[in-house]
């Protein structure tokens, strides 16, 4: 269990003592995605839906939730956030998918990769509830740590071939 920080000596869980690591610029940004029906997309496209902005709204969502991170994810660090920004794309190819990129920054002594993975899959989770009453049917993800940067353990970017692609 030596590899995994979040056990103690009996296997039990804590909290990972981060007093003695350095603070750093860290950045980290997260990926996921919905794919809904046409009905939906032209909703959120043309701004027609019932409840208003969705996207507007699941943007503030993730922003949201990335901020209460530590509060739902029991063994997180509370952080002081320095930026969070959520944005869209649509790939309408093959499907009607958009696409969710979560980007969560902080000076500190810990990263914030879960902040980015919650901000991306909150604001997925928002698509899916305020376009419901249209289809249950909507498919969330995957989700994804895609980079980070700063920390002891150095940077990190995701594969970017062809089947890794968001």
């Amino acid at each position: 269990m030596s590899d995994l920080t979040h056990f103690n000596e009996q296997g039990r869980a804590r909290m990972v003592d981060i007093s003695d690591k350095q603070e750093s610029v860290r950045v980290a940004v997260a990926h996921s995605s919905i794919v809904v029906n046409e009905e939906i997309y032209q909703h959120i496209q043309n701004g027609t839906s019932k409840k208003g902005d969705v996207l507007a709204v699941a943007q503030v969502a993730g922003i949201m939730a990335a901020k209460q991170t530590s509060v739902i994810i029991p063994m997180c660090h509370p952080l002081s956030l320095s930026g969070i920004d959520l944005s869209f794309e649509w790939d309408v190819t093959s499907r009607y998918e958009l696409k969710i990129s979560a980007s969560v920054k902080t000076k500190g002594s810990t990263g914030v990769e879960m902040e980015a993975l919650t901000a991306a899959s909150v604001c997925a989770l928002t698509i899916y509830d305020m376009c419901k009453a249209s289809d249950k049917g909507m498919v969330i993800g995957p989700t994804f740590l895609a980079e980070k940067t700063g920390g002891k353990n150095g940077d990190y970017q995701r594969d970017r071939s062809p089947e890794m692609k968001l």
